[in-house]
């Protein structure tokens, strides 16, 4: 649960303007003071001492806001707020260190991990995560640096992204290759679940580089290959099935020419060997009857 509270903070150009009330108060009872005679009232003096302080104490709660930056109020170890509003502010003076911390996006551009994937095959991956801090106080005191848990999470959530999916499926499964929305959402999800402890959004978490270790690449690329091959012969061979019935039943629609289960037998054998062949068929003329 967030525990960030708004924190209090005054306009910085109006206590601007005090503090330089407040100094000009100060040259004024000095000229006085010199002007008026060599000895000055003790009292004096001492009003004189507690402006000097108390203008030195002002000046520092001065502070400046950058859009979307933050600055985090501490007074004496306790969290007092955050102030988030950008411009010129002006805090408590005791309350410092005042960390900054940035509310902008970012982006970490992961290296490549070599894992295995959930069939055990070794593939190199990596993933581009966008994210920024949403809960100041999540990202100041729940974890020491809060980039690097980043950093080191999201190296944990690939990892385990990667061992839970296949490369490559053959069924409808879901796999890294073919199902990059799919795994995004998933590693994004996971990467929120893992980040919320340092109070950080994940805008957004997609893979950058997917390819097979080198050790297995050539071998995988030859079972890729095998496997478009078959799929193309296959549709040539449905195409070539087709396109040979269509042919027999126009020949006995029209009944111009007879023939018998024999010769059919051979046409239907040269059409396949015409239609499925990788190369252009070289056609033999027959000069005798058909039968011989």
């Amino acid at each position: 649960m967030s525990r960030e509270v708004e924190g209090k903070a005054l306009s910085g150009w109006l206590m601007l303007v005090l503090e330089l009330a407040l100094v000009a108060l100060m040259i004024a009872t000095i000229y006085r003071l010199a002007t008026g005679g060599p000895e000055a009232p003790t009292g004096i003096i001492i009003a004189m001492i507690v402006m000097l302080a108390f203008a030195i104490l002002t000046g520092c709660g001065f502070m400046i806001v950058e859009p979307n930056g933050s600055r985090v109020l501490l007074l004496f170890g306790s969290y007092q707020g955050t102030v988030k509003r950008s411009g010129f502010q002006w805090v408590n003076p005791f309350t410092a260190p005042r960390r900054s911390v940035s509310l902008r996006a970012r982006t970490l551009n992961g290296e490549k991990l070599k894992v295995n994937d959930l069939t055990g095959n070794p593939v190199e991956i990596a993933a581009i995560v966008v994210w920024r801090v949403k809960d100041t106080f999540s990202a100041s005191f729940e974890v020491d640096d809060y980039s690097q848990y980043v950093s080191m999470q999201s190296e944990t959530a690939v990892r385990h992204l990667a061992s839970s999916y296949p490369y490559d499926a053959e069924d409808d499964s879901i796999s890294l290759r073919r199902n990059a929305d799919e795994v995004s959402a998933a590693l994004q999800a996971e990467l929120q679940e893992r980040l919320a402890r340092a109070g950080v959004e994940v805008i957004e978490a997609r893979l950058s580089h997917l390819a097979y270790a080198p050790e297995i690449a050539g071998a995988m690329l030859r079972r890729q290959q095998a496997s478009a091959i078959i799929a193309a012969r296959q549709r040539i061979v449905e195409g070539a099935v087709g396109m040979v019935e269509m042919a027999l039943d126009r020949l006995e629609e029209y009944q111009k020419l007879k023939l018998d289960e024999e010769r059919k037998a051979a046409m239907v054998s040269n059409l396949l060997v015409v239609l499925c062949s990788e190369h252009a068929a070289q056609p033999v003329l027959n000069t005798g009857t058909l039968y011989q």
